[in-house]
């Protein structure tokens, strides 16, 4: 996993926040909403069937794991988690913490609105809140 690439649109969207043992995490750069992308450290890998099923089983385990703690930080109505990869090829899987009175509820995230890029106090708090639920998950 040393040689990964990250697609640059994903690059451009996101901010990184940490490294699970399979996935790279970033939150979207979109106030809205609790929002991160999964990226398996991998390359040229565009959908879930092309990894490993040891791979299938840790992307799952890591996008339930991340998708109940921030269910439960954010206080969510409910949670998202998808794979679309319509405009990024590069396999991601997207976590949303989504509440009633969001700004598309009960819409998908996806295509709805601008995003609301994250002021720098607020995203260095969200993220500092996000990579100490990530190392109990790591511990």
């Amino acid at each position: 996993m040393n040689d990964f690439t990250l697609d640059q649109r994903l690059d451009a969207d996101t901010f990184p926040i940490a490294d699970l043992p399979l996935c790279r995490v970033l939150l979207m750069n979109d106030a809205r909403y609790p929002w991160v992308i999964l990226v398996p450290r991998l390359n040229n890998i565009s959908e879930v069937f092309e990894l490993s099923e040891t791979d299938q089983a840790q992307l799952w385990q890591e996008a339930t794991q991340l998708g109940s703690v921030m269910k439960t930080l954010f206080e969510g109505d409910k949670l998202n988690i998808a794979t679309l990869g319509n405009v990024v090829k590069q396999l991601h899987i997207h976590v949303v913490v989504r509440h009633q009175a969001d700004a598309t509820w009960p819409a998908p995230v996806w295509g709805n609105g601008s995003a609301e890029p994250y002021e720098l106090e607020p995203l260095a708090d969200l993220r500092d809140q996000l990579i100490a639920h990530i190392d109990r998950l790591n511990a």
